[in-house]
């Protein structure tokens, strides 16, 4: 058996499935496409499951992948047993109505026994328990003796999920030899022990289950197998744990490093040592498929990692942000498999920085506050923390639920979850709210997926925008045969100019009509399988299934969208070109409109780098360059250097967007002829979407002219109000705020000369109240810091002295009290005089002994509020 290394695994799998026809695709990302049932991928087959069910035609009918995966479930084992892991890979081969059991179980076997060279006395397979054509495969076709051909129930070798596609396994198991064993002379796979080690699954999709739990055979059968890559490598170099695997060990040995820590010597150490060592790996992942840490979804998993990770690198010494360290050796050891995170290397390190040490700032005072609740919990004799303060800790210190569940585990202590999730409801509700939207008008979409899947619909409206076509089908809240006029129905028609949403770029809208039917098209959007909906509303007429009808595209919308979409393209490249490479698509929006695009960047972009991009794309529009799209296989597309769009599946065949020798993209959307067609662009706001993400909002073309028109017109309203001619409008504002400010200067000058003038007639005035000399006076539209210097003269001039001042603007009087040293020995406090003082004219406030300001809303009562300090002091 070959000694091979885990990056050498996978390479010489994919190798192996491609020499045999399969089409070899990199893994999708950890960010699950257009499924909202799952947070994560976390199967090999996830991201193909359009393709089993029929709902998407595969780029191939054989397929092979090796697939990114995070499962959370067994979280609290990650570290404490050998084989659990957040993050791993899933080797698997796949045949969608192409080979079936016998070409499956032949291609698997030559892999196993010919590439990886495992020797064929130590390879056990299993069978299900009634699957006979298995049994015989392995026996007659492969050759393997019957008696090490294990029959196994429905629990562990028969696939299903509820209803739906289902059928029996074939599982491939490893023989450890007798030390793993248990003894039992008749042990094999299948026994509890660790003997026999399975480690490839391949599941014969045969069936269809319905409510009745009545099965019956699939029309089209397939084939999807499953192989851990950590768990073959395990076998392939002799280890017994993933954490000696050679490419997880380097970044183990990496974490002790940086710890200090001796391993293999402590248990505790060793179990933190292990779920730094793997929620690091994850955590990298993750950011580099644009996942942001934050308190929903797929965001709370990657921070609740994060977390984790930071708290055990804490409890084994490590300080600061190593976790930002310890990216470099994830990346070092997975980056040439994983080209994406070589080229965001700065932006994943940033994003886990800013976690880090949003985390750091909290961690401390948060353990501390546990701690002493865990401590009042133990004096007290209760084994649980109620849910108000976990939801403390989660809220005020970002402490995750789990976390402090774990903490508390350790000393046998549990969380009131009930009450913890009464205080999440609210938020939880506002995020299930935002996530949830559908179609705006209603047009019933459930029926198109009851259409025959024979049904598909062309697009053929790249170089044409009107279309005779055949319509194939009309869909209301029934599939019906016929639209008539005042009908809001779906519309399908065999070929269509119609682009349907996609991409970022919203559906064309148009009409559709015959010489005595007319409907308006609201939205063209992709369906179930290969049918593009029209949904329409009926203006005139009739017309039913079968007839020719004629499908019109509204030329301005399509170029006004184009026009944003091209203008998208030289955006982004403009933006890696000024603020770095690691600046990715992370989002867009394309309508006649404007457009919006979502990209990865960790600080706000300056103004003068706003303009530098601005600037860079009307440069390209300017220099009319030539746009060509094209047709070519994905490895040639990234041959010819095409930036592949996050998130986008792509098949064999990739349609490329070129601009000149400035930018070039994969994009499945509409496009100008060249870049000049843009006329101008206009970036009118850039704002933070999320920690990491930021948003450019721009406009084009006529839309641009608008702005530029609406300006000039408020430019030349403001002209006429200045009596000043347009170019001379910026002088003039700025003399008249020039002169604005000597008035104002002016102003308060005179009113603190009017004030002092005053203070011999305010002293004049002053009585004694209990051995406290006291002034109080009213003045109006008089600047504060005038009666705050006259009173500290009085204050400084007379002993015991207590002043209360009042100052009436228009419909609000503002307060201030002060109070000389002596006077407050003597028992004054300027805060408690001016509280009681501004309670009756309708307002409050408070302050320190010596001095106090408080504001009132009813001005007509100063006079009265006055009079109120004698009487508190007497």
């Amino acid at each position: 058996m070959k000694k091979m290394g885990l990056n050498e695994i996978r390479k010489a799998f994919l190798d192996f499935y491609e020499s045999k026809g399969h089409f070899v695709t990199s893994s999708y990302p950890l960010v699950p496409m257009n499924d909202k049932s799952l947070l994560l991928v976390n199967a090999g087959m996830q991201p193909l499951k359009n393709y089993f069910t029929g709902i998407e035609t595969p780029p191939n009918s054989t397929m092979a992948t090796c697939q990114k995966c995070i499962r959370t479930g067994d979280i609290e084992n990650v570290g404490v047993t050998a084989r659990h892991a957040t993050f791993f890979e899933m080797l698997g081969n796949f045949s969608f109505g192409d080979y079936f059991k016998e070409g499956s179980i032949k291609l698997g076997w030559e892999f196993i026994t010919e590439v990886l060279e495992m020797p064929v006395d130590k390879l056990w397979p299993s069978v299900y328990l009634e699957d006979d054509e298995a049994f015989a495969i392995w026996r007659d076709v492969i050759g393997i003796p019957e008696e090490k051909i294990t029959r196994l129930g429905k629990a562990d070798n028969f696939w299903e999920i509820g209803t739906g596609p289902c059928g029996p396994c074939s599982e491939i198991y490893f023989d450890r030899g007798e030390a793993y064993g248990c003894g039992d002379p008749n042990c094999r796979p299948g026994c509890e022990c660790e003997r026999y080690l399975e480690f490839w699954n391949h599941v014969f999709t045969q069936f269809s289950k319905d409510d009745q739990g009545n099965y019956s055979e699939l029309e089209k059968k397939n084939i999807d197998t499953g192989m851990g890559l950590e768990r073959i490598a395990c076998i392939m170099q002799d280890v017994d744990t993933i954490f000696e695997v050679d490419t997880i060990q380097r970044i183990r040995d990496a974490v002790i490093e940086f710890s200090g820590v001796e391993y293999g010597i402590n248990k505790e150490q060793d179990i933190s040592v292990r779920i730094v060592t793997d929620h690091v790996k994850a955590v990298t992942f993750m950011v580099g498929d644009g996942i942001m840490p934050n308190n929903e979804g797929r965001g709370y998993v990657l921070r609740r990692l994060l977390r984790r990770a930071a708290r055990h690198a804490k409890k084994i010494g490590m300080e600061g942000n190593v976790l930002t360290k310890l990216v470099d050796t994830v990346i070092e050891v997975y980056g040439e498999s994983y080209q994406n995170l070589v080229d965001r290397k700065d932006y994943i390190k940033r994003i886990i920085s800013i976690e880090e040490e949003r985390f750091q700032t909290t961690i401390d005072q948060g353990l501390g506050i546990l701690s002493e609740y865990i401590d009042t919990l133990v004096q007290e004799g209760q084994k649980e923390l109620d849910g108000e303060r976990a939801f403390k800790l989660y809220d005020t210190y970002g402490f995750p639920l789990e976390l402090t569940m774990e903490i508390l585990a350790e000393k046998h202590l549990t969380v009131n979850e009930i009450e913890f999730k009464q205080q999440m409801t609210e938020q939880k509700e506002r995020a299930r709210t935002a996530r949830g939207n559908g179609d705006e008008l209603g047009w019933a979409s459930d029926a198109v997926s009851q259409l025959p899947k024979e049904i598909i619909s062309k697009f053929v409206g790249y170089n044409r925008l009107e279309k005779a076509c055949t319509l194939v089908a009309v869909v209301g809240e029934e599939i019906v045969n016929e639209a008539f006029e005042g009908m809001e129905v779906t519309l399908v028609l065999d070929e269509t100019p119609f682009y349907p949403e996609g991409g970022g770029q919203v559906g064309d809208v148009g009409v559709i009509f015959t010489d005595r039917f007319m409907a308006e098209v609201i939205e063209t959007k992709k369906s179930v399988g290969r049918i593009i909906s029209h949904n329409v509303r009926v203006i005139k007429g009739s017309v039913k299934v079968g007839e020719t009808v004629t499908a019109s595209v509204d030329l301005s919308k399509r170029m006004a969208t184009a026009r944003n979409h091209s203008a998208t393209h030289l955006l982004h490249k403009a933006l890696r070109t000024v603020l770095g490479t690691h600046v990715e698509q992370a989002g867009s929006m394309v309508n006649p409109e404007r457009l919006r695009f979502d990209f990865s960047h960790f600080e706000a972009t300056s103004f003068e780098d706003l303009m530098a991009i601005e600037k860079m794309v009307n440069q390209q529009i300017f220099a009319s360059l030539q746009i060509e799209t094209e047709e070519m296989s994905i490895a040639s597309a990234k041959e010819k250097g095409a930036m592949a769009l996050f998130g986008e599946k792509y098949g064999e065949k990739v349609r490329v967007v070129t601009m000149g020798d400035y930018s070039i993209e994969l994009c499945g959307g509409t496009h100008l002829a060249n870049t000049a067609e843009v006329g101008l662009f206009k970036i009118i706001s850039e704002t933070g979407v999320a920690a990491g993400v930021r948003r450019i909002e721009a406009i084009t073309g006529e839309n641009v002219y608008n702005l530029l028109t609406d300006l000039d017109n408020k430019l030349n309203h403001i002209s006429d109000i200045l009596k000043s001619n347009v170019q001379d409008v910026a002088h003039k504002a700025e003399q008249l705020l020039v002169e604005m400010k000597h008035i104002q200067k002016e102003n308060e000058q005179l009113k603190s000369k009017i004030a002092k003038n005053s203070m011999g007639d305010i002293i004049n005035q002053m009585k004694e109240v209990n051995g406290y000399k006291v002034v109080t006076a009213k003045f109006e539209g008089v600047d504060m810091n005038i009666l705050r210097n006259l009173g500290d003269v009085i204050k400084d001039k007379f002993e015991n002295s207590v002043i209360v001042l009042a100052n009436v603007n228009s419909d609000k009087v503002e307060f201030l009290s002060m109070a000389s040293d002596s006077a407050i020995k003597k028992g004054a406090h300027a805060g408690n005089i001016i509280r009681e003082v501004a309670k009756i004219a309708g307002g409050g406030g408070g302050g320190k002994p010596n001095m106090a300001q408080a504001g009132g809303k009813n001005p007509e009562k100063v006079d009265e509020a006055l009079q109120k300090v004698y009487a508190l002091l007497s």
